[in-house]
């Protein structure tokens, strides 16, 4: 097999809890950065990023990188790398994505169309061919430039990893899966304790803690673009989720519970509950957070609310956290986790978090609030 440059990106402030991810998985020489975690890997390791990383967005080969100030540049960097090892000759190769920061080259359909143009004249000379069909397998290409270096990279997720196939519907805010797993992982929280959502919406925050309980991968139930890919053995990946169904935790009895006001969000809820194979762990019941109560002197509680963004929600917002400080003190004994835009939930909610932490809802700043029973020990 073959050793690839890796890199698996992560939205902003959960790369330290993705990276611990990679570690479990026996990864090692691990570089953190900004958004990404880079390593290196083999064939094998591309299906098991894939299959179980909860917290990672994307998983690329990192295929060159080079300064560019000009198209010029761009152009004869991107030909220099030997397209022949990774795309077959019918294979569809679209320049999917692109970004650029801080750098001359700032069109983006322009650095597309410029590495779209400088593959294929690399593969008319792989080939010996002057025109491709591309009716094959689907390798999806990404470009970055940073301050005028370029990244080629080659897509191996496909669709993004958060889309883990179980939430064919949503609520108007829904949290990305991704995002819902790092919460719960931050947390510490774990399947001894009973977990409660007061505002659970679509049910990711609690679908994701059941995966995680249950051991079940999140890209189980879902396809990748690297599966047709030439450069895959036949049937690893076939044995990469024979070896994932063979671990799954049916037996743990589990306590997560999910409650809203909304009854159309509850109905949400259940469903993607049973998209995800685990509506027997979850049990989700309409009922406002005010009326919160749990005959378990031990537990947590993990949720993402409201915030308010809109002018006209603030004083709504103001009440909302502060009757939630009121209700969540009904169960004193519990570690309380709440994410939020808002900047002064801590005022509101009427107490001071243990600690915080920023994390990005999308391009939305927010804090992940945490308060610890300090009475427990």
């Amino acid at each position: 097999m073959a050793i690839y440059d890796l890199v698996a990106t992560t939205a902003f402030g959960i790369e330290a809890i993705a990276a611990k991810e990679l570690k479990e998985l026996g990864f090692k020489d691990l570089q953190v950065e900004n958004g990404k975690i880079t390593y290196k890997g083999d064939e094998k390791a591309i299906c098991m990023s894939n299959l179980w990383l909860r917290c990672v967005d994307r998983v690329y080969i990192k295929l060159g990188e080079f300064k560019a100030t000009s198209f010029e540049q761009l152009f004869q960097g991107v030909k220099k790398i030997d397209w022949a090892n990774y795309l077959p000759e019918n294979a569809e190769f679209p320049v999917a994505d692109a970004k650029s920061v801080k750098s001359q080259l700032f069109s983006l359909s322009d650095i597309q169309a410029i590495t779209k143009k400088a593959i294929v004249e690399k593969m008319k000379e792989n080939y010996s061919v002057s025109w491709f069909n591309e009716g094959g397998a689907y390798y999806p290409i990404h470009v970055a430039i940073h301050k005028d270096i370029v990244t080629v990279h080659l897509n191996t997720s496909g669709t993004a990893l958060h889309r883990r196939g179980y939430r064919e519907k949503g609520n108007e805010a829904p949290l990305k899966e991704t995002l819902a797993a790092a919460l719960v992982k931050i947390s510490g929280w774990t399947k001894e304790y009973p977990l409660v959502d007061p505002f659970c919406g679509s049910g990711t925050i609690l679908i994701e803690a059941a995966l995680m309980a249950r051991n079940i991968a999140p890209g189980i139930n879902r396809k990748f673009a690297f599966e047709d890919w030439d450069i895959m053995p036949e049937g690893l990946f076939k044995k990469c989720k024979k070896e994932a169904y063979e671990v799954i935790d049916y037996e743990s009895e589990l306590k997560l519970q999910g409650y809203d006001i909304n009854r159309r969000s509850c109905g949400i809820a259940r469903s993607n509950c049973e998209l995800a194979g685990v509506d027997d762990s979850v049990h989700i019941q309409e009922m406002d957070m005010r009326n919160l109560s749990n005959k378990r002197k031990y537990g947590y509680i993990i949720c993402n609310p409201p915030y308010g963004e809109r002018l006209n929600d603030i004083d709504e917002i103001k009440v909302l956290y502060k009757d939630m400080g009121i209700s969540f003190e009904k169960l004193p004994y519990w570690n309380k986790f709440i994410l939020t835009s808002n900047e002064d939930f801590q005022i509101f909610y009427g107490r001071r978090s243990s600690k915080n932490r920023k994390l990005y809802n999308g391009r939305l700043k927010c804090y992940f609030y945490q308060y610890f029973d300090e009475k427990r020990c």
